[in-house]
């Protein structure tokens, strides 16, 4: 995304957006409020790319923003212990239903259990008890997964196809993450698989990236990967920014190329957003979430990220980009 669209969807959510709707809704008093809510901040063009989507989503259920819906935008920007607080404002506020990701939908549900919840995730929504099941969410949540881990091997492997030569490969992975130790042991396997030694760092949080980092480059790592995690997906720029800085091509999942990363691959944001925006629909149309299955996603795809490359001087093999869903420039 260029710093003029960029510039141009900021404005938007700090400006007209935010006047625009709630002057329609002093004209329209019956025009529904959808609120919007992430952990991280709204101001970055990954942010954008959703966005976008949703609004996609939502005018194929036939809602448009400022014609006949209103969306409240809220974000805690990385400060996930306010998002009760930002929950709490919806809900004073009525909006017909709540989106958001992983850490926003959590907050909601433990907030209120009447106000609609359409949930965005990597990770079990099952497990995680946002619903009891992925077929009967039960309830007043329901949503979107994007799987994650299960394409480590898959990702390990195009990391392998860009630089071939490399004998020591890192893979970053979230300690907490429940997925962990499927994690390693897919890995490890792909590793065997290609003749290759991984290296496997761990950082706590965000503070240890630096020491991350260090770890790995002494080491002489010739690739990253990303692992799966809502610590590590929600703090992925800063990766994406380090494996840069030091020229270390990186892959990670999907929106990691988008926030900077070399290279992602997994399940689409945009169209996991773009269907959030269309059960989102549905339900001001009157479903139930309790009676709407949690889909699946079902669109892959490699994103290049073209920009990152050049600056690290990397080229891209022609025949790994021809094989790229989007290639960002």
């Amino acid at each position: 995304m260029s710093d003029i669209r960029r510039r141009e969807f900021i404005t938007l959510l700090g400006g007209a957006a935010a006047a625009w709707p709630l002057a329609a809704r002093a004209q329209q008093p019956s025009m529904p409020v959808i609120g919007f809510l992430r952990d991280t901040s709204l101001a970055d063009a990954y942010a954008a790319y959703v966005v976008t989507a949703f609004r996609q989503g939502l005018k194929e259920a036939g809602f448009v923003e400022g014609q006949n819906v209103a969306i409240e935008y809220r974000s805690a920007e990385d400060q996930a212990d306010r998002l009760p607080v930002l929950v709490g404002d919806l809900v004073r506020k009525q909006v017909a239903v709540i989106v958001g990701n992983t850490p926003s939908a959590l907050a909601a549900k433990a907030a209120t259990t009447t106000v609609p919840i359409v949930f965005v995730t990597g990770s079990d929504p099952v497990r995680d008890h946002l619903v009891a099941s992925l077929n009967r969410p039960g309830g007043n949540v329901t949503g979107v997964v994007f799987t994650s881990v299960d394409l480590n091997a898959k990702r390990l492997g195009l990391l392998h196809e860009l630089v071939p030569k490399a004998g020591v490969m890192a893979a970053l992975l979230d300690p907490n993450a429940p997925e962990i130790e499927i994690e390693l042991r897919d890995l490890e396997a792909a590793g065997r698989a290609i003749g290759r030694q991984i290296l496997f760092v761990k950082p706590a949080d965000e503070r240890d990236f630096a020491a991350a980092f260090g770890t790995i480059v002494q080491a002489g790592a010739g690739g990253l990967l990303l692992g799966g995690g809502a610590f590590l997906f929600s703090r992925r720029r800063q990766p994406a920014t380090m494996a840069a800085r030091h020229a270390l091509p990186a892959i990670g999942s999907g929106g990691f190329a988008e926030a900077g990363g070399l290279m992602s691959y997994g399940a689409s944001l945009t169209d996991a957003y773009r269907r959030a925006g269309d059960y989102a629909g549905r339900i001001l149309k009157g479903a139930r979430p309790a009676d709407m299955p949690v889909e699946l996603a079902s669109k892959f795809e490699l994103v290049i990220n073209l920009a990152t490359a050049k600056g690290m001087g990397l080229d891209i093999p022609p025949t790994l980009l021809a094989r790229a869903d989007e290639v960002i420039e």
